[in-house]
């Protein structure tokens, strides 16, 4: 397999087209560079860097979308992880994406879009894909959160946890990236590697090369599911 870098694109190519196409979008080059060092054999695996925030995911994921044909869309990175069911350097797979602070402020709270009657707010990814990854490597599922500004305090922590009591991780693409997917008809998975705790911010303590070594060991091992799997079938 040859690795190809062009404007911010990595791609993989084999001697031969494979019959599954897999886009992975993470927010910055580091991250992308993380997940193309996971693939090393033969496979149709697009690596984008599509920026930081839901709305520049959701972009740069519907334009790749627009372009070629994908039988799967991952939005990949590091992330913040909710103590202590995500501890530094874990990975964790999302069971639902959802958007934490697309909504109203109220007197009596945070009101998400659809007590609004707009649109939505999580995006399922498939449950039995879900399984076999975590399976294989040993991540931990559960909610991975998307905001637009990240937690930076305890009280914040603290709000999103009761709000969500299944939210493991806090990251700022998934949504954007899953709504680009459903847009286009094609399942969607996100897949995170925790460099710090979600809470007060101490940049001193983030693991931040931590996660990416265990961003890429996560999709090396992700690798045999996501060419074995029955494409097909994707209700389960």
């Amino acid at each position: 397999m040859v690795l190809q870098v062009q404007e911010g694109l990595l791609t993989t190519s084999a001697s031969a087209p494979s019959a599954v196409r897999i886009l992975v979008a993470t927010a910055v080059p580091a991250e992308r560079d993380a997940v193309a060092r996971a693939f090393t054999g033969d496979g149709g695996v697009d690596v984008i860097a599509a920026g930081v925030g839901p709305a520049a995911a959701a972009a740069a994921t519907a334009t790749a979308l627009a372009t070629t044909r994908y039988t799967l869309v991952v939005s990949a990175g590091i992330a913040g992880g909710f103590q202590p069911e995500a501890p530094v350097g874990s990975l964790v797979i999302a069971d639902e994406i959802t958007v934490a602070d697309l909504g109203a402020e109220t007197p009596d709270g945070f009101l998400p879009v659809t007590d609004l009657g707009f649109g939505t707010v999580t995006h399922r990814p498939p449950h039995a894909l879900v399984r076999e990854l975590a399976a294989a490597t040993g991540a931990r599922t559960g909610a991975v959160l998307t905001v637009s500004t990240v937690t930076g305090t305890a009280a914040r922590a603290a709000e999103l946890r009761a709000r969500h009591p299944g939210a493991l991780a806090e990251a700022m693409e998934g949504f954007g990236v899953a709504e680009a997917a459903a847009a286009h008809g094609v399942p969607v998975l996100e897949l995170r590697a925790v460099s710090n705790p979600v809470g007060p911010r101490d940049r001193a303590a983030w693991r931040i090369g931590d996660a990416l070594a265990a961003l890429t060991a996560g999709f090396g091992k992700s690798a045999t599911v996501l060419e074995s799997w029955n494409w097909h079938d994707l209700s389960r």
